[in-house]
């Protein structure tokens, strides 16, 4: 009986192949599934199982293994390609049964026996599909994981030609032309995502992200498709209880490099150890003072000096009347208010700094100079080496 099917097996791998395309969904692409190649792979799969019920010995799963790897390259679902392994081995029993009919010889108990074996041997094929299927399905995720993170980590470090760039775009998902922004996220212990849950959170909010996990911060580039997004976007990563520092939009994927350095100065210039997101835009000349941290405490010392050398007590007066004058705008009352004295202890304090400094805070020019001195010396990065603030390698 093996024997007779054997030499039918160009018309069983016919009807096979077209029960499938019937029967399974996803083989009825052509473009995904040529017919021809369905056709041999249910030849050559059928082919195995009549040739062990032929002449026995160790199964030859190869041909199975070959189906499970293929279907995995093509796309198609495991649950489809396990559908469709049944159905090629449900038909092939049936003319097993059908040629056993024209053969008085072959008797009832002989094909229960035959049939026990055929079905354990089915299911062992069966599950070597599977098991080909998953390997090669990991052996793509991280080919695809890879391949994705050296595409995030080109855009981050500018090393892209134009067609990367769209390549880029492509398989990870962007929109070819912004607007984009960046998003810097501090990592509490060496690679901890900070955000996690996040991406989920973007793309239920129609904005595509691609990242990228440092050992002590986590990048993430972000699409801006609509008017409302970044409100959209800031919202989701308010939500995160991280401290984010977050770039100025831009149009080109080729400017993300300067994006990253904005939101890192952002991450830098954020008040506070809590959580929290600092824009860039948000206190643009904080983030001047950070990008430049030596020339930021050089000017911390030329325009400050006097007022850093007191006593810690009074320079803490000078220095927080200062902050809270500048916050309010240049308002004595409004600053007295939040500080809970007097406007006039207020204006007291101001003239003490004008003395000390000898410049007038009514001068646009020193209150410009004494602004970003104060800046450089309350900010947490304003002495620390350039490098260490934007020049993390990737």
């Amino acid at each position: 009986m093996a024997a007779a099917l054997q030499a039918r097996l160009p018309e069983l791998g016919e009807r096979m192949a077209l029960r499938i395309r019937s029967d399974v969904a996803a083989y009825q692409d052509e473009s995904l599934i040529p017919l021809d190649s369905l056709r041999r792979s249910c030849a050559a799969n059928a082919g195995l199982i009549l040739a062990h019920v032929r002449h026995g010995g160790t199964p030859d799963a190869s041909s199975a293994r070959e189906t499970g790897r293929l279907r995995a390259e093509q796309g198609v679902p495991l649950a489809d390609t396990l559908h469709a392994y049944r159905i090629g081995s449900e038909l092939l029993w049936s003319e097993i049964l059908a040629e056993a009919r024209t053969r008085p010889e072959v008797t009832d108990d002989l094909l229960v026996s035959q049939s026990t074996k055929f079905w354990a041997l089915s299911g062992l094929y069966a599950e070597s599909v599977a098991v080909a299927y998953r390997e090669t399905a990991a052996e793509l995720t991280s080919r695809g994981q890879a391949r994705r993170s050296a595409l995030v980590e080109a855009l981050f470090t500018g090393i892209v030609t134009d067609r990367t760039l769209w390549e880029a775009a492509r398989e990870l998902g962007l929109p070819e032309h912004g607007p984009y922004a960046v998003a810097v996220a501090e990592a509490g212990s060496p690679g901890e995502d900070p955000l996690a849950g996040t991406e989920g959170a973007l793309l239920q909010a129609k904005l595509p992200s691609a990242w990228r996990l440092l050992p002590d911060q986590q990048l993430a580039l972000i699409a801006l498709p609509t008017e409302t997004a970044e409100r959209a976007c800031l919202r989701v990563l308010r939500g995160t209880r991280a401290r984010v520092g977050f770039s100025p939009s831009f149009r080109s994927l080729r400017d993300t490099p300067r994006a990253l350095r904005f939101a890192r100065l952002a991450l830098a210039g954020l008040a506070g150890t809590g959580p929290g997101v600092a824009r860039f835009d948000d206190d643009p000349l904080a983030m001047v003072v950070s990008a430049a941290p030596a020339e930021a405490a050089h000017l911390a010392e030329v325009v400050l000096r006097p007022v850093l050398d007191l006593p810690a007590a009074e320079r803490s007066r000078l220095v927080r009347t200062l902050e809270h004058w500048f916050a309010a705008a240049g308002s004595a009352a409004a600053a007295a208010q939040s500080l809970f004295v007097h406007p006039n202890t207020v204006r007291y304090r101001l003239r003490r700094v004008e003395e000390l400094t000898g410049r007038s805070l009514s001068d646009p020019r020193a209150t410009a100079d004494i602004g970003a001195a104060l800046l450089a010396v309350r900010h947490p990065g304003a002495g620390a080496a350039p490098e260490e603030q934007v020049g993390r390698s990737l």
